[in-house]
């Protein structure tokens, strides 16, 4: 061969060398942007209890920053709602003692506020975030009080100090006590409230797939990785029975599902059982024989505390209810006299097998 034919050759040779890589370079971006997932996880502690969140991401992105930026957001929820921190926005308010004057709030602290108003006038006072001082005076609140029940004539005053129209919200996010001694827990809808921040603060990172679960309240975005809808638990409602062992398990896409039970926090005493979910109308603990209410809805913060209030309605409002609303669908397990358990659904709720 002449030196001529091996300078071309050689040429040649490198061209498809390059080629290749270039192909195989070219298909590494495609695969990285198109094909190439995997999950993140993020875990940690607050408001009590702790939150557990996947996210669906690209195979090189850096997600280092999210945690932080995560715990950040949770950090100022926490310090806005948390009744245990002396310092809180809603402690400070529970505090202030001049009925009548307006008392400057948070944009998250007036947002959930709002939510509870729209919550007790949807629930005819089923649900009602004023109820602060029953939840104490039982021993299920914030107080070092021991459980037991208390005396009619001490629930009965309390009552005077416990309904949402003693609150009054303005349009300069300013709130009003018309009782000095009213206070608000908005518990019961603020982890679904930081359920959803969670959520815009994720996909304001770019994400659009992941699961968002704080104390067991959840919110699901587009899909798994596998290209399936998320798939969540619901947990078994009874008091024996282990906090992992799944009743129903539900399939979610876009969607949060919250519930709310009696079987974790209550006391007994000659054989009746006292729950920690109360009545804000009577002042006790309900005794209609539900045992969960799950809801499944648009907004985390929306299922948690509607949630709570099936609890107080029954299975018969609670569904009548719900079948009136739209996008709101709800399971309530009924536990019968011979130990059974019953479940109660809307239309549209549906189980996954």
């Amino acid at each position: 061969m002449r030196d001529s034919e091996k300078f071309f050759t050689g040429e040649k040779q490198g061209k498809r060398a390059y080629i290749r890589i270039a192909g195989a370079a070219l298909l590494l971006i495609i695969l990285a942007g198109c094909r190439l997932q995997r999950d993140i996880s993020i875990a940690g502690s607050t408001m009590g209890t702790t939150y557990y969140i996947k996210v669906v991401a690209g195979y090189f992105d850096r997600t280092s920053d999210l945690k932080a930026a995560i715990d950040r957001r949770l950090k100022e929820i926490n310090e806005s709602m948390s009744i245990y921190a002396a310092d809180s926005e809603i402690s400070r308010f529970n505090a202030f003692q001049t009925p009548g004057a307006p008392f400057a709030v948070s944009a998250d602290f007036f947002n959930v506020v709002q939510a509870a108003e729209n919550l007790h006038h949807l629930t005819d006072g089923a649900w009602d975030g004023t109820i602060k001082p029953l939840v104490d005076l039982w021993g299920f609140g914030s107080l070092a009080v021991q459980k037991k029940i208390p005396a009619k004539e001490d629930i009965n005053r309390l009552l005077s100090e416990v309904g949402f129209g003693l609150i009054e919200l303005s349009d300069s996010r300013h709130i009003q006590k018309k009782r000095s001694t009213v206070s608000l827990d908005l518990n019961s809808i603020a982890k679904g409230y930081a359920v959803d921040q969670i959520a815009i603060v994720i996909r304001n990172k770019g994400y659009e797939n992941f699961l968002v679960e704080i104390g067991g309240e959840v919110y699901a975005s587009g899909q798994r990785k596998d290209r399936q809808s998320w798939r969540v638990g619901i947990n078994w409602p009874l008091k024996e029975a282990p906090v992992n062992q799944i009743y129903r398990v539900v399939n979610l896409q876009n969607r949060a599902l919250a519930t709310s039970g009696d079987y974790r926090n209550f006391f007994e005493i000659k054989g009746r059982r006292y729950s920690h979910v109360l009545d804000p109308r009577t002042g006790y603990p309900v005794n209609n024989s539900v045992v969960s209410a799950s809801i499944v809805a648009p907004t985390c913060m929306f299922a948690d505390g509607l949630a709570t209030a099936l609890m107080v309605m029954g299975p018969d409002k609670g569904i009548e209810l719900v079948e009136r609303l739209d996008n709101v669908e709800a399971m309530m397990v009924v536990q019968q006299a011979d130990g059974l358990l019953v479940d109660y659904f809307s239309k549209g709720f549906k189980v996954s097998q």
